[in-house]
């Protein structure tokens, strides 16, 4: 399958990719029951033909879909796949989810997923929803820059930012990819 490099990354990834949303199993936000197999299968199956990356969040089931991810990694002979997952959504014990992007925030966060996600380090480790309040998405982004410097995260960027956001962001550090908002259309 052909590549093409990401953003100012250094990294050549398939036009196509594995989203693990669904992965995650039921959530707030989630898509319903998932049989774990059958999503590990996919994520395989989806490695067989070339896919080269999988997104994931620890939004996406409150940390089950990272965890599903992990398992089908180690299940997985051929060359390691590029993760990708983000930063910003958070939850409670009853599993209640909010957006938090402070630096403590932000540094909890990445830690947990590298540890669900049974690596040393992130290969895209993107913001997924800015903050409300702009001041604390600039701390969070100059967080995650931190993150890269220490070499936990390896390229990082946004999901959901307005262009203003995104030149804000860009300001504090180089920004290698954004996810945009959903389109809404209304009639």
């Amino acid at each position: 399958m052909d590549t093409r490099t990401l953003g100012n990354s250094d990294l050549a990834i398939t036009p196509i990719g594995f989203g693990a949303w669904a992965a995650g199993g039921p959530w707030e936000n989630g898509w319903g029951p998932q049989d774990d197999a059958g999503s590990i299968a996919a994520i395989l199956r989806s490695l067989e033909h070339g896919v080269n990356w999988i997104d994931t969040a620890p939004a996406y089931g409150l940390g089950h879909s990272e965890e599903v991810v992990a398992r089908a990694l180690r299940d997985w002979s051929g060359p390691r796949p590029y993760v990708f997952t983000k930063c910003g959504i958070v939850w409670d014990e009853s599993g209640k989810v909010d957006y938090h992007v402070s630096a403590a925030s932000v540094r909890r966060e990445v830690e947990a997923s590298l540890g669900r996600l049974g690596t040393d380090i992130i290969d895209l480790y993107q913001m997924h929803w800015p903050d409300d309040d702009h001041a604390k998405t600039l701390e969070g982004w100059t967080e995650m820059a931190k993150l890269k410097e220490e070499g936990k995260v390896r390229w990082i960027g946004t999901s959901n930012f307005s262009v203003q956001e995104l030149t804000d962001a860009a300001a504090i550090a180089p920004v290698t990819s954004l996810q945009p908002p959903p389109i809404v259309r209304t009639m």
